[in-house]
């Protein structure tokens, strides 16, 4: 009697907790499907925004900064530079083996400005640290305004992390379209496909970090890379 009065009450228990272990389940599934839906949505709008025309503007700032690690990012800010379009570049996340001299020998036309107006930040390693070496460089300048140089994909989030950093800088967006990616048709190459996701991946910290620093007011630590 007494071994079937629990059987019974296992059995009983069992039958409790099945309803209730479904719709665990289905929650699960469910918020699980929403997420992956929203972070769907949340790429397409990404890549949408990304420039897909070189930049031809003619705007000024005090100053010019251009992060390092894409096609042609140099060879524009140092142009936009020898045009007067500022005073002074920062060329920000330079490999610390990477002398002045080198550079001078690479850019020619441009060697006197070497001398003069561009300065190398040699100590970032992410784009969190191109932002927070840039602050700082801007503040040492006393420039309220800059033209940011960098990849057009790269763009959204390197304009968050300096907006983060110095939220009272005037930012100037000068986008460089990688020739060697296919973003107009990105879905058609599987290799703009993967960089266009990792940098989508990479944003959301960022943006996150961003609405922190709005959210106290104050700027939020630096991150990922």
């Amino acid at each position: 009697m007494h071994n079937n009065a629990r059987q019974m009450g296992r059995s009983v228990i069992r039958d409790r907790q099945t309803p209730m272990l479904i719709t665990l389940l289905r929650s699960l599934l469910f918020a699980s499907a929403l997420l992956i839906a929203l972070l769907a949505i949340g790429f397409v709008l990404f890549v949408n925004s990304i420039d897909r025309a070189q930049n031809r503007s003619e705007a000024k700032a005090d100053g010019i900064v251009v992060l390092t690690g894409g096609e042609a990012r140099i060879d524009r800010a140092v142009n936009l530079l020898s045009e007067g379009r500022a005073k002074r570049l920062l060329i920000s996340g330079v490999h610390p083996s990477t002398t002045s001299s080198q550079l001078r020998r690479r850019y020619p036309k441009a060697a006197p400005l070497f001398e003069c107006c561009i300065d190398l930040d040699k100590q970032a390693l992410n784009t969190s640290g191109n932002a927070d070496e840039t602050q700082a460089w801007a503040k040492r300048q006393k420039f309220n305004s800059l033209i940011v140089v960098t990849s057009s994909y790269h763009m959204p989030r390197t304009l968050l992390e300096l907006r983060r950093a110095m939220p009272s800088v005037e930012l100037i967006p000068y986008a460089v379209v990688p020739r060697k990616m296919n973003i107009t048709s990105w879905w058609t190459d599987s290799e703009t496909t993967r960089r266009l996701f990792l940098e989508y991946v990479k944003l959301i910290p960022a943006l996150a970090r961003y609405g922190l620093a709005q959210l106290l007011g104050t700027q939020a630590p630096a991150g990922t890379p």
